[in-house]
């Protein structure tokens, strides 16, 4: 402090006789940092008042001065000896005289700075290769290290100037050549030393050569190095891998930085999580982001450090996302970072994808087996609601929707129920109550009328044939039992008792051929519909039949009835009649007067009738476009 007071003493004593102290300048004082040097070196001063903290050099003209605060004078080129270049002066040979302190002072057009900078002429000590002051350095043993020169600053200021120096390392007093053993000038102010141990313990020095100014000069620094056992590499970062990553909002989530250190003994790397240029810390972090730490060591090779900084979230917020969660780790040897961002994560398609297609499937499934099941009902209300789309039946110049075939009186497969349900049963439900023509055999024949002739007028003239059938339509009496019938009338024949009643015998098996017009009914309508196409049959099945009796069916029946099936009215109930209401079976009436199986429900919505409708020709409503009138073939 006594210094600095001689000091300003002597300055204001100068700046009196001189003048240049006269001015009102803001004072920065003494620099902290000496300049030291050598007599022969050269020494390179620099002054810190052209910077952004001090005023805005950037726009604002300014000069600069050196003055000497020993003679106040002003400090102006000199060949080979001095040379000014703005905010540094260049001493190119150096003297003990030259020892002291340099003054700069800084101008604008409105202001003024001063600053002061010493420089330190130190003798050297004989037999001593190095310079007086030395810089400290470490060498870790059994790695490769570096050894850094002090004079990077004076490198960048002379290649500011188009001045390439060039660099010469030493240890102790001899010189260490280029790529040299275990040396190695890596870079332009790093020396590579390969495998140190504690020989490489001692003084280096590096020595910058250049010419400035016309003079070639020089100026060194000399390192202290000294090795030692305990040691940190560069530090690894394993964790983030600089990787963007999906997530939810209002989900937890944790991220670790994971860092691993080289080396042996416990290293003094610290690793933060910044973002957004700020650190995150458990003290001005919120509540649901915060840090955990912790480290361990690994005593197999290699040998280290392990650290890990755990980033949690409690509750993810979409401020949180689309920006860089940067860990960085700093350390002597390098400050290796890496990131994660979070992201919101793509919608979940595939569930929603899955429960669409499964609904959808569902849907299919289920209106499937609905409509399976309810297709007669589903059609006939189609037909009911939506008869404008259906053509006119009146237009196609047919006279019946249906012909009815049935076993004919005296015809193989005959009875009364059958004939009952044929004349009686089904007009009353199809003729009267659904409005359906009918052409039936045994009602609307004219007398004398040739049989071929009135099946082929009347097939032709009808929209669809309902065959009405049972077990023994198709099958005659002779064909099951022929063998009984032979032997029985081969006995009868032999007896010359029984020659008056063959006769008897024979008009009676006249019921067992099949009557020619149900033969010709049968083979007309099958050849329309299995040859032409150009007439349906309905099945009508009235009681149920075996196996064995559907093997005597002709083949054109059992292919149609196998191809589209039947109506069968022996799967629908009967219903409860009063007397009089329908034919009864002589065995039914012995037995009490039960319903039987050809007595269906008379009522049109029965389930028998509803599929008998459904295989009717559909009943329409003329359009007034016939020509664009829609067809559902339902």
């Amino acid at each position: 402090m006594g210094l600095s007071s001689a000091l300003r003493s002597l300055l204001f004593f100068l700046g009196t006789c001189s003048g240049f102290l006269q001015e009102n300048c803001t004072d920065y004082k003494l620099q902290f940092e000496r300049v030291f040097s050598v007599p022969g070196d050269v020494a390179m001063l620099n002054s810190t008042l052209v910077s952004p903290d001090v005023f805005n050099f950037t726009s604002v003209p300014y000069n600069i001065t050196w003055y000497d605060a020993k003679t106040g004078q002003e400090i102006n080129n000199q060949t080979s000896r001095i040379l000014v270049q703005g905010e540094t002066l260049w001493i190119l040979k150096v003297t003990p005289e030259d020892d002291g302190d340099y003054v700069t002072i800084l101008r604008t057009p409105s202001c003024c700075y001063m600053q002061a900078t010493k420089l330190v002429v130190d003798a050297p000590v004989a037999g001593d290769c190095g310079r007086p002051q030395k810089a400290l350095q470490s060498l870790t043993k059994g790695v490769t290290d570096f050894l850094s020169c002090p004079l990077l600053d004076h490198i960048n200021k002379l290649k500011s100037y188009d001045v390439s120096p060039s660099i010469q390392w030493y240890r102790g007093c001899e010189p260490i050549e280029y790529g040299s053993g275990k040396y190695t000038y890596w870079t332009m102010t790093k020396l590579k030393i390969d495998k140190v141990d504690f020989q490489n313990n001692g003084p280096y020095t590096c020595t910058l050569t250049f010419t400035l100014g016309g003079v070639t000069g020089s100026m060194s620094e000399t390192i202290d190095a000294w090795v030692r056992e305990e040691y940190s590499l560069a530090p690894q970062v394993h964790e983030p891998a600089n990787e963007s990553i999906k997530v939810a909002l209002g989900s937890t989530f944790r991220k670790r930085c994971l860092v691993f250190v080289p080396g042996v003994g416990k290293p003094t790397d610290d690793i933060m999580w910044v973002a957004k240029n700020n650190f995150i810390r458990n003290e001005n972090s919120s509540h649901r982001i915060y840090l955990s730490k912790r480290e361990w060591s690994q005593d197999v090779s290699p040998q280290g450090v392990w650290f890990e900084q755990l980033l949690t979230f409690s509750e993810l917020k979409e401020e949180d996302l689309n920006f860089n969660y940067t860990c960085k780790v700093y350390s002597f040897r390098r400050s290796p970072e890496a990131y994660f961002t979070l992201i919101l994560e793509d919608p979940n398609i595939v569930l929603p994808i899955g429960l669409t297609l499964g609904s959808v499937m569902v849907l299919f499934i289920s209106s499937v087996i609905i409509y399976y099941l309810f297709k007669v009902d589903i059609v006939l209300e189609f037909r009911r609601a939506f008869p404008i789309l259906y053509p006119n039946k009146d237009l196609d110049g047919k006279l019946y929707d249906a012909y009815v075939a049935y076993p004919q009186p005296r015809a193989a497969g005959f009875s009364k129920e059958v004939e009952e349900f044929a004349l009686h049963t089904l007009p009353q439900v199809l003729e009267k109550a659904c409005g359906y023509k009918l052409f039936i055999a045994g009602r609307d024949c004219l007398p004398g009328e040739a049989i071929v002739d009135s099946v082929e007028a009347n097939l032709q003239a009808s929209r669809k044939v309902l065959l009405l059938y049972t077990a023994s339509t198709f099958i005659s009496k002779r064909h099951t039992s022929s063998t009984s019938s032979n032997n029985n009338n081969v006995s009868k024949s032999s007896d010359p008792k029984t020659t008056d009643d063959s006769s008897m015998n024979y008009e009676s098996d006249k019921e067992d051929y099949p009557d020619p017009r149900q033969q010709m009914e049968c083979v007309s309508a099958m050849h329309r519909t299995l040859l032409e196409g150009s007439l349906k049959v309905v099945l009508v099945e009235l009681e149920k039949i075996s196996p064995a009796q559907l093997a005597l069916f002709p083949e054109s029946v059992r292919q149609l009835r196998k191809k589209q099936g039947a109506v069968c009215l022996w799967k629908s109930p009967r219903r409860k009649q009063k007397s009089g209401m329908c034919i009864r079976r002589r065995e039914d009436e012995e037995k009490g007067g039960e319903d039987t199986q050809l007595s269906p429900s008379l009522s049109p919505s029965a389930r028998f009738w509803k599929e008998m409708r459904y295989h009717m020709p559909v009943r329409g409503k003329r359009a007034m476009f016939p020509e664009k009138t829609v067809l559902l073939n339902l």
